[in-house]
């Protein structure tokens, strides 16, 4: 179980070293960019193609970014060993941007989430009783998950608005997806918003391996989210040279319509259905549990859940995980959708067991 006062101490720490300051909002933010500078010169925080490794855990990430045809790489990837002072936290995202701007908003969020998580995630602990002396375990991790939760709402509400207020870019007509995921312990927690998409790698009792979504595609074509739309008056429906592939509209179907039902910015669709509230689970490691894969839509569009762990699992070296996965969707991207603009691809595979030939042990795979 992880402590959370160790990481309220951490934190703490570096708040005393700016001039003894509380830890106020923007103290207690100035402190986690300081955190995250430190990790940067430390090894323990990237935010581009490579691999970060952890001394104290088992966790390795493998992280590969590649642009496609339709411009700037608007894919912006980060991870974060010791999320927070806290040895077995791990941080993990992709964010990936759209619009005329969206690689400047990608940019954006992927600094501002973490550093305002942390902030927030204090402020929710100290807010609620540190006392975890529940009578049944499962009720402090339930405790964990709301803390978090809540912290993630907080989060992304704190990062839409400061988007809006920029003068630096405009998120008017464009904006992000934002996956991220927490490994805390034991556990997982995974926030998203549009469709970049989090899949769990696990060895059934037959030995095969099989993958196991834990996040939802947010398409506006979805039920619920499509409910929502309409009752904002927005529209969702798919162009005749788009077959399905439904978007989000305003009113009398004007654009820029939206293949994502949420998102951070895209401001002009905030008052017609389209939301910045995360869909945050958690989900506990057992020892079937191999890996995890955060990829970004250009990934999935051309291989599926089951291709993708299979691949992971026979990449020879686990540094080059995620490099192998995107060079397979790029191959295929290429045999399916010849013609068309390539999207975008990043991915970060992250294994939570040391292996010492650098490969996975032998699983079966599905034919």
């Amino acid at each position: 179980m992880v402590l959370f006062p160790s990481f309220v101490n951490g934190l703490a720490r570096t708040v005393s070293i700016k001039k003894e300051k509380n830890c106020k909002r923007e103290d207690g933010r100035t402190a986690a960019e300081e955190l995250a500078k430190e990790a940067r010169k430390s090894e323990l925080l990237l935010s581009s193609s490579g691999v970060v490794r952890s001394t104290k855990a088992n966790n390795f990430a493998s992280v590969f970014t590649n642009r496609g045809r339709k411009g700037v790489n608007q894919d912006r990837l980060l991870v974060w060993e010791e999320f927070g002072c806290q040895q077995d936290i791990m941080f993990c995202g992709v964010f990936d941007g759209h619009g005329p701007w969206g690689h400047f908003v990608a940019k954006r969020v992927k600094k501002l989430v973490p550093t305002i998580l942390l902030c927030n995630w204090q402020e929710n602990l100290a807010a609620t009783s540190l006392d975890l002396d529940f009578k049944m375990e499962a009720d402090r991790h339930i405790h964990g998950l709301n803390v978090w939760k809540q912290s993630y709402i907080k989060t992304y509400a704190a990062v839409d608005q400061d988007l809006k207020q920029q003068t630096g870019f405009d998120s008017f007509l464009s904006g992000t997806t934002a996956l991220t995921i927490i490994k805390q312990g034991e556990y997982l927690i995974t926030a998203n918003i549009g469709d970049s998409r989090a899949v769990l790698a696990t060895i059934s009792e037959d030995g095969t391996l099989t993958p196991h979504q834990l996040t939802t595609d947010f398409k506006p074509n979805l039920p619920q989210e499509a409910e929502r739309i309409t009752q904002c008056r927005g529209q969702v429906f798919s162009l005749e040279d788009e077959p399905g592939v439904y978007r989000v509209w305003m009113p009398n179907g004007k654009p820029p319509g939206l293949a994502i039902s949420r998102a951070l910015g895209d401001h002009c669709m905030k008052d017609f259905g389209l939301i910045s509230v995360p869909d945050v689970t958690q989900t506990k490691i057992t020892t079937r549990d191999q890996f995890v894969i955060l990829a970004t839509d250009g990934v999935w569009d051309v291989i599926s859940n089951q291709e993708a762990v299979e691949i992971v699992s026979a990449s020879p070296h686990k540094e080059k995980a995620a490099q192998k996965l995107v060079k397979c969707a790029i191959r295929e991207w290429k045999r399916k959708r010849s013609g068309i603009a390539m999207d975008d691809m990043s991915a970060i595979c992250l294994f939570f067991h040391s292996f010492p030939s650098q490969k996975l042990p032998a699983i079966k795979t599905v034919d």
